[in-house]
């Protein structure tokens, strides 16, 4: 009965930290970093946790650069109007969002101008507490200007990071199962 309360209490704890997995804005990407980007869509990946815009722009140089845009799920897309075609190989689009801090060619999206004029909020995973209209002025880079200098940003201190929440919601998760184990009893 003990090892059945423990597979149970181990089994608990992993899919508690497996959902929590997903991660948020502010580990990848940089609110202070925004940049607009304006190419042609080579491919669209529809599926969670995130739908992927994959974009051929052009940088300052003129050398051609592949932008992976994350998006929101498929289902807050839906919610925002999205369907499955809405966005499609060979579309030109500009995409204005934000820079992610460790890859120069990977950028969470705000929203999508199409060339027809139509524009489409990306349902990004920014914190809604967060102050969009400072992001939005003149710091704005045009696409390709990745690897240029960029603003000075602030870290959190290392213990405010989300492997210390994962973990102990993982340790909850084990001791509030392994406690049920006892509890019934």
């Amino acid at each position: 009965m003990l090892r059945n309360g423990l597979l149970a209490a181990l089994l608990s704890a992993l899919a508690t930290t497996t959902a929590l997995a997903h991660h948020p804005f502010m580990d990848e990407f940089d609110s202070n970093m925004p940049v607009t980007i304006t190419g042609t869509v080579t491919k669209m990946e529809w599926r969670n946790p995130h739908v992927y815009a994959y974009v051929d722009a052009k940088d300052p140089q003129g050398k051609m650069v592949t932008w992976k845009i994350e998006m929101g799920s498929p289902s807050a897309l839906m919610k925002e109007g999205w369907t499955q075609t809405s966005v499609t190989t060979g579309d030109l689009v500009t995409i204005k969002g934000w820079r992610a801090r460790n890859d120069p060619s990977l950028a969470n999206a705000e929203s999508f101008m199409l060339a027809s004029g139509s524009k489409l909020t990306a349902a990004s995973s920014l914190p809604a507490d967060a102050d969009r209209v400072a992001q939005r002025g003149a710091a704005d880079e045009p696409v390709g200007t990745s690897g240029q200098a960029q603003p000075e940003r602030q870290e959190l201190p290392s213990t405010a990071g989300s492997f210390a929440l994962y973990g102990l919601l993982g340790a909850l998760s084990l001791a509030g199962a392994y406690g049920l184990h006892f509890f019934r009893n």
